[in-house]
């Protein structure tokens, strides 16, 4: 019989033709690790720095603080920048389109207008309006108008016809969570990395998601998930899924800056996956729970537009 050196009979084994059984493989492959320490490889990596205070809440306490904030904020009157960019993967190109600047005006439950100013000459790029059922979209470099129901039924291949203004309500404001509504909490830890210092920076934050039945089903899909910066508590940002639990909106909050008595983000992007295009808002100027008329959400449409009607 003959005799292997111990390093040889691991290679025998291997090169048996009938191949090592499992047990033996897994056992061999520990060895290996063990005595030959070329297959080992060690590298440092950089450790995140904590934040020094990290706040804990309840589901309960997170829902409270939602409707807290819902609840103080009625009413809204703002100066923003709009930076708009449309495509993604799918087209295989992105278009970053010129900033401007406009007014956004917004009254619970549903009043909306939304305006958009082009540079330098200061006229209107675009008029949006809601009365919380239907909205009137005037665009008059094209003498445009489109008109239909807030919500989408049927998507269209133009990013500009699946502009509705749940996109902005939804975001610029959290809406309140139902006593009735389910809702679970979770954890998570992201990261980024500090401009100025280089170093690498934890991001602590609670995840709250609304969840409801998915229609004559006992699936569960989520509403929405709202996420929450555990520094303070503060929402962070906001996902919107469909009724079928497709992400549809992806709304990310902050810095937050003082606007009076109240803290509300200094810059907003929504981003919308499926219709692929990116709105981020830096607002300048903030007032809210100022009364706002009717009229102030009213656009009539020139008589000499095209009115296109949007499903």
């Amino acid at each position: 019989m003959r005799h292997f050196p111990q390093s040889s009979c691991l290679a025998a084994c291997f090169l048996s033709p009938h191949g090592p059984k499992r047990p033996l493989l897994g056992l061999t492959l520990l060895l290996l690790a063990g005595l030959n320490g070329c297959l080992v490889h060690t590298y440092r990596v950089q450790q995140p720095r904590m934040p020094s205070l990290v706040r804990s809440a309840a589901a309960d306490q997170l829902v409270q603080l939602v409707n807290e904030r819902s609840k103080t904020m009625q009413t809204m009157q703002a100066s923003v920048g709009f930076q708009v960019s449309v495509g993604g993967a799918r087209k295989g190109r992105v278009t970053d389109y010129t900033s401007f600047s406009g007014y956004i005006r917004l009254r619970c439950p549903e009043m909306l207008r939304v305006i958009g100013l082009l540079p330098v000459v200061r006229t209107t790029a675009f008029d949006l309006a809601s009365d919380g059922r239907q909205f009137t979209l005037v665009v008059p470099h094209n003498s445009t108008a489109y008109v239909g129901s807030n919500t989408v039924s049927k998507l269209s291949t133009k990013p500009i016809e699946n502009l509705r203004p749940n996109i902005f309500f939804d975001t610029l404001i959290l809406q309140a969570i139902a006593p009735d509504d389910l809702v679970f909490k979770t954890e998570e830890t992201k990261t980024h990395v500090d401009p100025a210092t280089h170093q690498l920076m934890a991001d602590p934050e609670y995840e709250l998601t609304v969840v409801r039945h998915k229609l004559n089903s006992q699936e569960m899909i989520p509403e929405r998930r709202i996420h929450f910066d555990r520094t303070t508590l503060l929402p962070s940002g906001v996902d919107i899924y469909d009724d079928k639990g497709v992400i549809q909106t992806i709304a990310t909050y902050g810095p937050y800056a003082n606007f009076g008595d109240q803290r509300y983000p200094g810059a907003i992007t929504i981003r919308r996956p499926v219709d692929e295009y990116q709105i981020v808002l830096s607002v300048q100027k903030l007032a809210l729970n100022q009364p706002i008329a009717d009229n102030q959400f009213e656009r009539k449409v020139p008589e000499d537009y095209t009115v296109r009607n949007l499903e």
